[in-house]
């Protein structure tokens, strides 16, 4: 993610920040512009507000309304907006029972990690508000609580995208990781992996993308449930790491499209804060080539993205090992993930022109 600023006073502020801690103005986010910035009330408005800064342009938003009742968003609305709610929020079809207590911290790091999803897949131009004209569905959200004897599983179907709440709970995120034997859990690893489901039906199925998908990830008309009841008997097979990025992705080309999707998806993001911070990397072990400068423009080739990937997730998973942590990026990309991760870059790429 990039690095913002507060607009009124220049110091760093962060992504999740409302409040600059230095001159007290509040903050909002505008995802039109991708920016945080720096408000200022509107008198006798009813909670409008201006940006203000260089930059501003005059035009005036409210807070939305999931942060002025809950405090779990920072996103702004147009004032002159009919819906309350941004345009993260507005995806959302079910939230968490706000009547018990602990909902709410959980909720707020869903938020979180959903709105990080929502930014990048913005800043890549790939749509997430359907098309009824063409029966296309809006990428959405549900927040649900297990039940007795009805446990809920995190999936997708038809754009709708189910998130159990219990895995905001750091403890029982780490015993369902250690459970399936996963080297990484994260909550806005949840929704990077869930949004790659419902871009496979928005673009790749029916379209002409389809073929040179089956060559890469295999066909996706095999039994998925029959697939995935293998995958939890067996295991993955012995030789998954030469071909897809986890071993849950050998599990089903569907499944394989998904995670090397939220890894394409983990790729860019980690380049943007790379760059954002101007980092340099000294990379004449791995490509010979001497210091390597991050880049994160999302028009850049693949190639350069995978140059800059390499050196910058080897010398950040030393300092992790340094610091006594687990590596930041516990993969190996093989040669045919490459392959995929490339496809995955020309169809996000195409998307974004239409």
């Amino acid at each position: 993610m990039k690095c913002f600023h507060c607009s009124h006073c220049h110091i760093m502020v962060f992504f999740e920040n409302n409040r600059c801690l230095k001159c007290d103005h509040p903050l909002g986010f505008l995802p039109e512009a991708l920016e945080l910035r720096a408000l200022a009330d509107i008198a006798g408005s009813q909670g409008q507000c201006r940006p203000i800064g260089e930059g501003a342009d005059g035009r005036t938003y409210r807070n939305c309304a999931n942060g002025t009742q809950h405090g779990v968003c920072n996103w702004l609305v147009p004032a002159d907006d009919a819906n309350t709610f941004c345009l993260a929020c507005r995806l959302n079809d079910v939230i968490p029972n706000l009547n018990d207590a602990k909902n709410l911290r959980r909720w707020s790091k869903l938020e979180l990690a959903k709105r990080r999803c929502v930014y990048t897949l913005l800043r890549l131009g790939l749509p997430v508000l359907g098309a009824p004209d063409k029966q296309i569905p809006a990428l959405r959200f549900r927040f649900l609580e297990d039940q007795p004897n009805d446990p809920v599983k995190t999936g997708h179907e038809n754009g709708l995208i189910t998130i159990n709440v219990a895995e905001a709970d750091e403890d029982e995120r780490e015993r369902r990781r250690l459970q399936l034997h996963e080297p990484y859990r994260t909550l806005v690893g949840h929704f990077r992996h869930e949004s790659g489901h419902y871009y496979w039906d928005r673009l790749i199925a029916g379209s002409p993308n389809l073929a040179r998908f089956r060559e890469l990830f295999g066909d996706e008309t095999a039994a998925y449930d029959a697939a995935l009841r293998e995958y939890y008997r067996q295991g993955p097979p012995a030789d998954w790491a030469t071909r897809t990025v986890t071993p849950y992705a050998s599990s089903h080309p569907w499944e394989d499209w998904a995670e090397s999707w939220a890894h394409y998806l983990h790729i860019v993001e980690t380049l943007e804060s790379a760059a954002a911070f101007d980092l340099r990397v000294k990379d004449d072990v791995v490509h010979k080539s001497g210091p390597l400068q991050i880049k994160a423009d999302r028009h850049l080739d693949f190639d350069q993205l995978i140059l800059g990937w390499t050196p910058l997730v080897c010398a950040l998973n030393a300092i992790n090992r340094g610091m006594g942590l687990s590596d930041l990026y516990p993969f190996v990309i093989s040669p045919p993930v490459v392959e995929k991760l490339r496809f995955i870059h020309g169809v996000v790429l195409e998307s974004a022109r239409r």
